[in-house]
């Protein structure tokens, strides 16, 4: 046992020893180890210092803490652990991250007040060393939330197959009280709901606003945000988003952002509430979105038009299926393949567009609580699907005027990119030269829904709108295996001769046809002319 022991201390990164019984054995005891990196656990055996070894990195740890039992003759503290590692799945090859508790008796004092101060001691410097675990994201060092924080949490009950507050009572209460995150849990209504209770609150009370639901709820929540009279401030505030929803888009395109292998359902959910609780900060992009005679409105998530925008309207009398209504939706939408006449024209992304201006006119210093995070610089916006014709026209420069639509104060940001809609385009905009499409989709994050990556190379904060559509003359068939394709990020490599990708930074599209369904983020809007541009890193987002 001593040789043991003595192994286990040679490291030179040992930061704290202890030898403690477990919370249900008190006969076995262990030798606990707290490095900077992981907490060792081997049982005191003589056994090889291999076997009976666990050892739980503390990235994937959300919490700890000590208390004293109920038993007031027991002079013992307790000190308990909580990690989220990946594991393999049962019978699969796939991870998903699985709840481990880690728990401990400190009895070695006859003190019980000392025995509490050493758990306590070991509690802190657990969660100390576990909020140090922090590494860039694609070369950017995100913020972390300050501790103790308060968060607001909204539920939508009848999200997705109307199970959410079940999921939050399952899984995220006890993960959130695990972390030692206070929460207010508040159930919306009715529809808007969301939109009017934060456009009214005094948001000094909360570090976060985090939404359970599908991305609609997030879409009011960011649309109340932006229409306060301090919307300057009020949109720095940070955005948590657990999936409780249909589609869950954005939950998706979080866990994929962490680089975890994918995953769906309550798997999903664990991950989210894990990132959620480790409280790293990004900026997130948001795109103003212009229609003829409907306030602006803002997005995170995508524009759709046609085919994309009719499954996910059309099949809402699926809801009760929950994701699986995409799919029934899609195999209906096939059947029957619509085309869609209309203009469409973008202001490409350039390599130099993020230049110090850009940054000066749509991102904003971060509060004091989440410090400013550095934004990357934009990848070049050249890549196209090889099947790109890249024979689209130049608008020839017209000097237009504001109109009073545009100059009239509006709350939120000025868009600087975007003319008014009934002026022409400058001439630094493409004009696409086809008229007849299956469908356009503008999208600013990874994910269209949980199982469709159809932007892999997004990221929240790349200033740029990653545009695709679809020309008429698809045969129901490649539609169905690009769709099969977007399953794994592949469908920009299928070589279909009928799609087209490209990065911009504005779009404009003008419906010729009289009946249509246009989208933002999932949810109807005005069908007509529409016009958006990108405001990069305006809000911030919880991306753990």
């Amino acid at each position: 046992m001593d040789q043991c022991r003595a192994k286990l201390e040679s490291t030179s990164l040992v930061k704290l020893y202890g030898e403690f019984t477990g919370t249900s054995n008190r006969k076995g005891r262990c030798a606990v180890i707290l490095t900077e990196k992981d907490l060792v656990v081997q049982r005191l055996t003589s056994a090889p210092v291999g076997r009976n070894k666990v050892v739980l990195s503390l990235k994937d740890c959300v919490g700890c803490r000590a208390y004293r039992g109920n038993d007031s003759a027991d002079k013992a503290a307790y000190l308990v652990a909580y990690f989220y590692p990946l594991k393999r799945r049962w019978m699969s090859s796939k991870v998903s991250r699985q709840r481990v508790e880690q728990g401990f008796r400190l009895a070695s004092l006859q003190d019980p007040q000392a025995n509490l101060e050493e758990a306590e001691k070991w509690a802190r410097a657990v969660r100390e060393r576990s909020a140090r675990q922090q590494f860039p994201r694609n070369g950017v060092l995100m913020s972390q939330m300050s501790r103790p924080c308060q968060m607001m949490l909204l539920v939508n009950p009848q999200s997705g197959k109307g199970q959410a507050l079940t999921l939050y009572n399952n899984h995220i209460q006890r993960m959130l009280n695990e972390a030692g995150i206070k929460h207010t849990l508040v159930i919306t209504e009715r529809q808007n709901h969301a939109r009017e209770m934060v456009k009214e609150a005094d948001l000094s009370q909360w570090d976060a606003l985090v939404i359970m639901s599908g991305d609609g709820l997030l879409y009011e929540v960011i649309n109340g945000l932006l229409e306060r009279p301090d919307w300057e401030e009020a949109i720095r505030t940070p955005l948590g988003i657990l999936p409780g929803g249909s589609g869950n888009a954005l939950a998706a395109s979080i866990h994929h952002y962490s680089g975890a292998s994918p995953v769906t359902s309550e798997e999903l959910l664990v991950s989210c509430g894990f990132l959620l609780c480790k409280g790293l900060v990004s900026h997130m992009d948001m795109v103003s979105v212009h229609l003829c005679s409907s306030p602006r409105l803002f997005s995170f998530l995508s524009l759709a038009w046609g085919f994309v925008a009719d499954v996910d309207i059309e099949s809402e009398k699926y809801r009760h299926f929950g994701a699986v209504r995409f799919t029934i939706g899609t195999l209906v939408r096939l059947a029957s393949l619509r085309v869609y006449k209309g203009r469409l024209a973008y202001l490409p992304a350039t390599r130099d567009h993020n230049s110090e201006e850009a940054l000066r006119s749509n991102t904003m210093l971060c509060k004091d609580r989440v410090p400013p995070v550095t934004l990357p610089a934009v990848r070049d916006s050249s890549f196209h699907n090889s099947c790109h014709s890249n024979n689209s026209l130049k608008v020839r420069r017209v000097e237009s005027t504001p109109s009073r639509s545009v100059t009239k104060a509006l709350p939120g940001p000025h868009d600087s990119l975007l003319p008014p809609l009934d002026q022409p385009l400058p001439d630094d905009w493409v004009v696409v030269p086809e008229e007849d499409f299956v469908l356009m989709l503008a999208m600013y994050q990874s994910h269209l829904a949980e199982d469709l990556l159809a932007a892999p190379e997004a990221t929240p904060d790349d200033g740029v709108i990653h545009l695709f559509y679809v020309r008429a003359g698809i045969s129901p068939t490649a539609l169905l295996r690009l769709f099969l394709a977007m399953e794994k990020g592949a469908h920009l490599t299928t070589n279909c001769q009928h799609l087209v990708y490209t990065k911009v930074r504005a779009l404009r599209l003008e419906p010729y046809s009289p009946k249509g369904i246009i989208t933002v983020d999932g949810e109807v809007v005005e069908y007509g002319p529409v016009q958006a541009a990108v405001h990069r890193g305006l809000s911030r987002l919880i991306t753990g």
